[in-house]
């Protein structure tokens, strides 16, 4: 596996239900910021990047064989990375709100959000999500949450040994300062990276976002925190995180229990 996993964080504003011009604006970061041959492992893109956090799901979702999901496996080979990021993806007549990682050879992978936003009935237009799914990424086990998933510790308890945990975000400026100290709270617990991902702006429905996306170390230290528009990059150490894991044993003591 690899030793370290370079991550960068995309933070952006989002135009409403308007695919392209975010496609085009999240391309033109990327370029901005010299990705390519930047040996960069994983781009990590907001929630519902496409079309800003919607309850309109028929207005914007696309299939798993769609032009946004295209272009990002487009984007992935041109940059030679894995890209990761939440979408509205139609199947069977239901519409989730999925969270995909995609590499030049197509989908690695996905997660369907577990925890609905019942406070905007999320949950009356959106399929849940049934299981967490672990990814994996140059031989790091990822754990891919979405949003409202970082409220439910007990749904991303370290069981299965991941060494990171992602979520993606439309989490509004109101609420900002749960999200730093659960992001903290989810890094510390689980002895584990985690790396959230929020937008920034304003949306039609008059929430303000401010970002604050983050990477946090195993012991809740800050390695990336910013309210900007841009992409910041951070290199994750897995060496270091098991030593310090051999060192403190915190995981060892953890209760058992399963979840019905």
């Amino acid at each position: 596996m690899n030793k370290t996993l370079e991550v960068a964080l995309l933070q952006t504003s989002l135009e409403w239900h308007d695919a392209k011009t975010n496609r085009d604006h999240i391309e033109a970061l990327m370029e901005n910021a010299d990705l390519k041959g930047a040996s960069v492992d994983l781009l990590i893109l907001p929630e519902m990047f496409a079309s800003g956090f919607t309850m309109s799901p028929a207005e914007v979702a696309e299939e798993m064989d769609g032009e946004t999901v295209q272009w990002l496996i487009r984007m992935a080979a041109d940059y030679d990375m894995a890209i990761a990021g939440s979408l509205v993806i139609t199947e069977d007549s239901k519409y989730y709100n999925r969270f995909l990682m995609v590499e030049e050879e197509g989908i690695r992978g996905y997660y369907d959000k577990k925890h609905l936003f019942t406070l905007a009935g999320e949950e009356k237009v959106y399929e849940p999500g049934a299981s967490n799914n672990v990814l994996e990424l140059r031989g790091w086990k990822i754990l891919p949450q979405v949003c409202y998933d970082l409220r439910f510790p007990v749904w991303s308890r370290n069981t299965c040994d991941y060494d990171l945990c992602i979520y993606v975000a439309n989490w509004p400026d109101k609420r900002v300062q749960a999200w730093d100290i659960l992001l903290r709270a989810r890094a510390i617990e689980n002895m584990a990276y985690c790396v959230g991902v929020n937008r920034i702006g304003k949306d039609p429905n008059k929430h303000l976002y401010t970002g604050h996306s983050a990477a946090i170390d195993p012991l809740g230290n800050a390695l990336v925190y910013t309210e900007q528009e841009g992409v910041f990059r951070v290199t994750l150490d897995h060496e270091k995180m098991m030593k310090t894991r051999k060192k403190l044993r915190f995981l060892n003591d953890r209760d058992e229990f399963t979840l019905k």
